[in-house]
């Protein structure tokens, strides 16, 4: 094997597939990337840890063909430190070592195999798979936006996937932990009027999102078997399994009106949050907040450090109430707002808190209060 390659060109490819490699595998060729040429003009780049596989198409001046896995991290770092010239690999024959040059730089790599890396992973076949086109801008952007309250262990419960509802022309996306719940729908287009819901793990979707950056084309295609999940560019492609099960019904459980709600400028109660806590203890996270006459209360306090107040002027005409939460989950969902100001639904002490933005966006944050003492 031997081809020349720009710099930039192999470090982006590297970037798109590398986080998909495993070092925790038992097998050591998951923490290696696939590197094999295509055509005198393309190399393909792999990597997979079984659950996720990314692949990358990169061009390159190819001049003998072949292929080898080799270490990601120390690829991408030598890859990284060298100068922004032309790259040759170049594969000793009958070895599994790489000798790679740029101008005055020499490396020797000992690779593995390529035949130890499993091709069942990324020979996927297409042709019999369920196919939609989707715009990547309000895919991106609702993942984005509702994909933050997934469960972040990860396993296969379904907590720790992202739900993808499309019907007609909306695409609504909506995740879980059980003590948050996030909800966006966003407008697409989908002439045929495909209808489909999927549980994708949070890390595929989170993976493809900034895989997205290095996309051309406005549209991604995805086809759907019944376990897998591939998302296909021109260059780059995504697979993931998908998770199985019954997701919570989450629709039910936002309530269309509140009780009680507060309107706050979003910008405002984020820094103040953020100075609160300070004084926070590190192992509850827990802020209080007291919502009185137009006047919004947030303390924090920690018997062994000190104790935090600031005061924000709000628009809440109700008796009084006072909620405590873990100011993370917060600050999560005040992030994921586009707009100016936030209406707080309130009920009691101890119901779900809705936070939604206070315009057309059709975005919806559940969070679960924890018990004053």
């Amino acid at each position: 094997m031997k081809f020349v390659i720009k710099k930039e060109d192999l470090y982006n490819g590297i970037n798109i597939v590398e986080k998909a490699a495993s070092n925790k595998a038992l097998q050591p060729v998951l923490a290696n990337i696939y590197i094999e040429t295509i055509d005198k003009g393309t190399i393909k780049l792999i990597a997979t840890d079984l659950d996720l596989t990314v692949i990358a198409l990169v061009d390159a001046q190819v001049e003998e063909e072949g292929k080898i896995t080799l270490p990601s991290s120390t690829l991408k770092e030598i890859v990284s430190k060298l100068g922004n010239k032309l790259i040759t690999f170049e594969m000793a024959p009958d070895t599994n070592t790489v000798n790679i040059t740029c101008q005055n730089s020499k490396f020797d790599i000992i690779g593995i195999s390529a035949n130890e890396f499993p091709p069942e992973v990324y020979n996927v076949e297409t042709a019999d798979a369920d196919c939609l086109e989707i715009e990547i801008k309000p895919l991106t952007k609702a993942v984005e936006q509702a994909g933050f309250a997934a469960a972040s262990y990860e396993t296969s419960n379904l907590l720790s996937g992202i739900v993808c509802d499309i019907q007609n022309e909306v695409l609504e996306i909506a995740s879980t932990d059980g003590n948050r719940l996030a909800r966006v729908r966003e407008k697409i287009k989908n002439p045929e009027g495909k209808s489909q819901q999927l549980i994708i793990p949070s890390k595929a979707l989170n993976e493809f999102i900034r895989i997205s950056s290095y996309i051309e084309e406005d549209s991604v295609k995805i086809y759907t078997e019944k376990t897998k999940i591939i998302f296909k560019s021109e260059k780059t492609t995504t697979i993931s399994r998908l998770l199985e099960g019954q997701f919570p019904k989450y629709n039910q459980l936002i309530p269309s009106e509140s009780p009680k709600t507060a309107q706050v400028n979003v910008s405002q109660l984020i820094s103040a949050i953020e100075r609160v806590a300070i004084m926070v203890n590190d192992k509850t996270s827990i802020v209080k907040l007291e919502f009185t006459n137009n006047l919004l209360k947030l303390t924090a306090d920690t018997p062994d450090s000190g104790k935090s107040e600031e005061e924000l002027a709000i628009n809440y005409n109700y008796e009084d109430l006072a909620i405590a939460f873990n100011y993370k989950f917060l600050l999560d969902a005040l992030k994921k707002i586009d707009g100016d100001d936030v209406c707080i639904g309130l009920n009691t002490s101890l119901s779900a808190t809705v936070l939604r933005p206070n315009s057309d966006e059709d975005f919806v944050c559940l969070i679960m209060p924890v018990q004053i003492r």
